[in-house]
């Protein structure tokens, strides 16, 4: 399965963040890449670098509605004495052919349209009297006014140095330079740049089609009735919700019953369109057999390398964790425990790191800062275990939300960042500073 193997494992051993953290990444591999277009690319991420194949813009053209001039014709030109220009014609956006620009001659033209031969500079509609020798007024008004087939005289009341109001060709990006470079997130800008320079396509690694499920009999679906002894299942909405912030495809499965042979075959019915499973629940003293059960035998278990390890981690919350492979294509798994804040903080500690590294990403974790602890009290801890608090950061200080239980859904919900308190510490006075995951 992974370097575990070569690890001090077993029932009693008992695993730091940091082994189980790099045991699940060194198991993880990057989805292959596949070419697609590019709106269901958004999201993934770039496989290879992206040459310019034409320059951005592929030619000079006008930034503004106007007439396109040469530059000796208007200088000195004021409201007292506009120079009068002979309009020669119209350059419309898409002009493929556009008329020649010559002394004493101005041609009107559109913004996003190509600068017309002979022109050197472009003066904007408000700067004339629009052609029709009553004052300035909009270019399509002008145009509307005009008779049909005249193209008549239009006073400029400024002058224009060369190039003004004119893009320049390849102005944003210039044939044979690199667009983008492997390994970019494509959001909304890059997906414009890629169709601005001609890619209908694009090679990447996909987004990981992330499957949740909670376990437990208690549970039961917002919205409905709850019977005493019974919960609402947050567990799957929470983690489906940071699946899909973390990039991914998410798929929420909802509550399956503490029952292994149920466990079992939703798994394995859910196996087709996962890439990554995610379980909440069950992991701990009393439905561990149940779970271990069901998870040891999904799928192919005589695949070489399938099944899935419980552990113990020295971390509180989240120390009974589950981590593995299963069914013939050897599907990460990962089995959180079912407490809201432990299942919560573990997912931000290694399910969010396994979807990136899927994603094919190398920068896989949260952000982390150091921070003034600011509190009433000082902050306890159990010795020997790696204790992540709710915070709220900011101006460099962190302030602690909620207390230690990890039950306490309500300040998990105000808390924008994880205090750390490492493992050879009990307690943490206020003013001292600490490690801070941010989470926002």
């Amino acid at each position: 399965m992974s370097s575990a193997a070569t690890r001090p494992a077993g029932p009693d051993h008992l695993w730091s963040v940091d082994e189980h953290l790099e045991d699940i990444l060194e198991t993880v591999r990057p989805l292959e890449p596949i070419e697609l277009q590019l709106l269901d690319a958004q999201g993934c991420i770039l496989v290879d670098d992206v040459t310019v194949p034409v320059s951005l813009p592929p030619f000079d053209n006008s930034s503004m509605d106007g007439y396109a001039v040469r530059v000796a014709d208007v200088a000195g030109a004021s409201e007292e004495f506009p120079a009068v220009l002979e309009v020669v014609g119209d350059v419309a956006a898409g002009a493929t052919d556009p008329v020649r620009v010559g002394p004493g001659q101005a041609a009107r033209i559109m913004t996003g349209a190509p600068l017309p031969p002979g022109a050197e500079a472009v003066v904007p509609v408000e700067w004339t009297d629009g052609g029709l020798g009553e004052g300035p007024v909009s270019g399509m008004r002008a145009r509307s006014l005009a008779p049909e087939g005249a193209e008549g005289h239009v006073r400029v009341h400024r002058p224009a140095e060369a190039r003004a109001h004119v893009r320049g060709k390849g102005s944003d990006v210039k044939a044979g330079d690199r667009a983008l470079e492997a390994g970019t997130i494509l959001g909304p800008p890059q997906i414009a740049l890629l169709a601005a320079i001609g890619r209908g396509t694009v090679r990447v690694r996909p987004r990981p089609r992330v499957v949740v499920l909670s376990t437990g009999s208690e549970l039961v679906q917002p919205g409905e009735d709850l019977a005493h002894g019974q919960i609402y299942d947050s567990n799957s909405f929470a983690l489906t919700a940071a699946a899909r912030d973390a990039g991914a495809i998410a798929y929420r499965v909802g509550a399956v019953a503490d029952d292994a042979e149920t466990l079992r075959a939703t798994i394995e019915d859910q196996l087709v369109r996962a890439d990554m499973l995610v379980t909440t629940g069950g992991v701990s003293v009393g439905a561990y057999d149940v779970v271990k059960e069901a998870l040891s035998s999904v799928g192919d278990e005589d695949e070489a390398g399938s099944g899935v390890e419980f552990r113990k981690l020295a971390m509180q919350p989240g120390k009974p964790q589950g981590f593995g492979s299963i069914g013939p294509d050897h599907t990460p798994l990962l089995a959180l425990p079912g407490n809201p804040v432990s299942s919560y903080v573990s997912f931000e500690l290694f399910v969010r790191p396994a979807i990136r590294a899927l994603m094919g990403l190398t920068d896989v974790d949260r952000p982390r800062v150091r921070a003034t602890l600011k509190a009433d009290a000082a902050l306890r801890s159990p010795k020997g275990r790696r204790q992540f608090l709710r915070g709220v950061y900011g101006d460099g200080e962190v302030t602690p939300v909620g207390g230690s239980g990890s039950h306490l859904i309500a300040a998990l919900a105000h808390a924008d960042a994880l205090i750390v308190v490492p493992e050879d510490a009990e307690s943490v006075e206020p003013g001292a500073e600490v490690e801070v995951v941010l989470l926002g």
